[in-house]
């Protein structure tokens, strides 16, 4: 009996040990034939599965007889599946190519660079905001760019004015006057304008948004040593587009835009409109506006024209009025106040721009483009006021000629820039007229599959600065379908005037001229390296990481000091400004749910006469987080988590850490969604830990602003698509 019981056991164990299976396969890129690394193969409806090796092989082991349905996915490529059937194919190595493509590979045009490449061809390190990252950013602030920018890895919209808003972009924590803001490649929102420039940019028309970090000065021109961001507008399509945004705010703001684009044949159409309103709003009682009272209006129609299949016009003109006024609540509200503090801020702003554009039948390229910019703004405060009128001009040529694994890119460009300051016997005159020509050379080499060469050269002339000689470069690796690794670096200069976020906080009151005879253009040098990374984790997270190690150097930086009691000079002490770190994100995603973290490291000092300091109003340390939970075409609700450090003030003293928490949510029909936003809802304000001024109501001596002043704000409203 018991022989017969082990012969019958011995018997099944054989049968079950023989009718388990093994699948194997190797998995390719269907363009290159590379392997790749990382794929996943999972066995659906069952727990099994398993990732490719460095070689593209996987194995699944002990699979019983039967018919499974193989799925085989990887980032950034077209999911497949595959029905195999044990014991018939027991033996039978699958050769399996993926498609690139999928949501993760949408194709993305970079144009700052004016290579016209996608993204992921670019030597240049540029990181792109875009598709549905740009729409729940731009519900949260549908008024203007700021938090679009400031919630990005590497970047922070500072705060020159505790009352009125303005606001400046820092990258990796240099001042803002480092950074060059274009729409469309048309370098037109500093000098003057630059303290409200994120104030009136309403994001509803952008495709996209582009940012390049480092010193760039060779592709624009001057101005670019932190790095750039360009706004790119949208463009008519097949298909008519009518987007309606409606936005109001527990602050009591409103915000009404439209955008309309459509092609009639050769004729082609957008127009932009927007209203936004800003009513005073003290959460403090400080009795100071944490947010002014302002009036915005703003209109920006184009009109496309497509003369054949290779020549095109675009044209247009954009323009904004405001009027802003912050500062003594109850002054402002209309309530009787002797002697007020108020900060008023009114703005015009006209800009035309023109571009023809004509592909040739070798495959070449031409672009001429012209813009011209009347800004006009006066500022006044109790006892003084500040004006004047900033005119500039950008002219550009370039011609594009080669094949895609050789492009070239030869230009030039012509760029005035002036002010006119209105006579006011209370400040001298700081008018200044600036003329820049300038000539470039670009290309873009690809010497292998794995690596490609991008350099430049650019050399400009300024009428009061002299000569400047620009190289860049940049290189990428592409080492497999997992790994990619850039590195670059250039030279950047920014020729000075009295607009700095220093004279801009000071209402540029007592502020003395330039003096050019006697100054210098700030100089730069920079570079980075960064290394990214992606596969699934566990066969169903989907991972992506980005490293970026970056430095950069600015010689003989102009300073505003304070020489006397009640005057201010620009200065250029003997020595340099630079800013090294690191920058990490981390992107998971699981089913409908998705996991942002980004990780800020900038060490930035001045080493001035021998004597190094830290720079003032630098978070060193910044954590960025998001969590989104999505179903498509249905819900996005996102919690999201910044973490500053403590920030070292001009005042030598040092601001205290803090966090800021807010909650999005957005239900979505076929036509139309319904959006909520619950920003700072912990309520996190300077004037809860610290103070943002001394001195009386009437004369008040305001501190760096270096947290948020307005506080737990919610938002709502609904966006309609037809």
């Amino acid at each position: 009996m018991l022989k017969n019981f082990l012969f019958l056991f011995l018997a099944f164990t054989s049968t079950l040990v023989y009718s388990q299976n093994t699948f194997r396969a190797e998995i390719r890129d269907a363009e290159n034939n590379t392997p790749l690394l990382g794929a996943n193969v999972a066995v659906s409806a069952t727990t099994m599965g398993a990732t490719a090796n460095e070689d593209g092989v996987v194995v699944i082991e002990n699979l019983p007889d039967g018919t499974y349905t193989i799925q085989i996915s990887f980032l950034g490529y077209e999911d497949e599946e595959l029905v195999v059937e044990f014991p018939e194919d027991h033996n039978r190595l699958f050769q399996i190519s993926l498609q690139p493509g999928g949501e993760e590979m949408e194709e993305v045009i970079i144009a700052a660079t004016r290579s016209r490449r996608t993204i992921v061809d670019l030597p240049t390190r540029v990181e792109v905001i875009s598709g549905e990252e740009l729409e729940e950013k731009g519900n949260m602030k549908p008024g203007d760019i700021r938090m679009l920018l400031n919630e990005t890895t590497g970047i922070q919209t500072q705060q020159t004015s505790a009352t009125s808003y303005n606001s400046s972009i820092r990258i990796h924590g240099l001042e803002g006057k480092y950074t060059q803001l274009l729409k469309d490649g048309f370098p037109l929102y500093s000098g003057f304008s630059g303290g409200l420039s994120l104030l009136q940019i309403v994001p509803l028309d952008l495709q996209q948004v582009e940012v390049i970090k480092g010193s760039s000065s060779t592709l624009y021109g001057e101005g670019a040593i932190a790095g750039l961001v360009n706004l790119v507008s949208r463009t008519p399509g097949e298909e008519r587009k009518l987007n309606l945004l409606l936005n109001g705010t527990s602050a009591l703001g409103l915000d009404v835009s439209g955008f309309y684009s459509e092609k009639y044949g050769k004729l082609g159409a957008n127009v932009f409109a927007s209203y936004n309103l800003g009513s005073p709003y003290d959460p403090s009682d400080v009795g100071f506006t944490a947010i002014p009272e302002f009036r915005r209006y703003t209109i920006n129609p184009r009109l496309f024209y497509d003369f054949n299949e290779r020549t095109s016009l675009d044209i247009g003109v954009n323009t904004v009025i405001e009027e802003r006024i912050g500062g003594d609540i109850d002054f402002i509200e209309g309530r009787q106040v002797q002697d007020p503090y108020f900060e008023k801020n009114n703005t015009e702003r006209i800009t035309t721009r023109a571009s023809l554009s004509t592909n040739f039948e070798n495959g070449s390229y031409l672009n001429i483009k012209n813009s011209f910019s009347f800004f006009d703004r006066r500022i006044e405060i109790a006892d003084y006021v500040f004006s004047g009128k900033q005119f500039a001009s950008f002219n550009e040529a370039t011609y594009h000629f080669g094949n895609p694994d050789l492009e070239w890119i030869i230009g030039a460009n012509l760029w005035v820039d002036s002010f006119d300051q209105e006579e006011n016997v209370n400040s001298r005159v700081v008018d200044y007229n600036y003329i820049t020509t300038g000539a470039f050379l670009q290309n873009t080499w690809k010497i292998t599959e794995i690596l490609s060469l991008e350099s430049g050269l650019r050399t400009d002339y300024h009428n009061e600065f002299g000569l400047f000689v620009l190289p860049r470069f940049s290189a990428m690796a592409n080492f497999n379908s997992n790994w990619t690794a850039r590195v670059g670096g250039g030279f950047g200069y920014k020729t000075p005037t009295v607009f700095t976020e220093d004279a801009e906080r000071r209402q540029f009151r007592n502020v003395l001229p330039l003096d050019v005879e006697n100054t210098e253009a700030e100089r730069s040098i920079g570079g980075n390296l960064d290394v990214n990374y992606r596969n699934s984790i566990l066969g169903t997270i989907d991972f992506t990481g980005n490293l970026l190690f970056f430095y950069t150097k600015v010689d003989d930086p102009v300073i505003l000091v304070n020489t006397f009691p009640y005057t201010f000079e620009y200065l250029q002490p003997d020595g340099f400004i630079d800013t090294r770190g690191i920058e990490a994100n981390f992107t998971f995603g699981y089913a409908d749910f998705k996991l942002f973290t980004g990780y800020t490291l900038a060490d930035v000092n001045r080493h001035y006469n021998g004597i190094k300091t830290e720079m003032p109003l630098v978070a060193t340390h910044r954590l960025n987080n998001v969590l989104m939970y999505e179903v498509e075409e249905k819900w996005k609700i996102g919690l999201e988590g910044y973490y500053f450090s403590p920030q070292k003030l001009s005042d030598g003293t040092t601001g205290q850490e803090y966090w800021i928490f807010g909650l999005m949510m957005e239900r979505l029909w076929e036509n139309f969604s319904l959006f909520l936003n619950f920003e700072n809802f912990t309520d996190t304000r300077q004037t809860r830990f610290d103070s943002i001024y001394s001195g009386s109501r009437s004369n008040p001596q305001f501190r760096d602003i270096y947290a948020p002043v307005d506080g737990f704000v919610v938002n709502g409203g609904v966006k309609i698509k037809l």
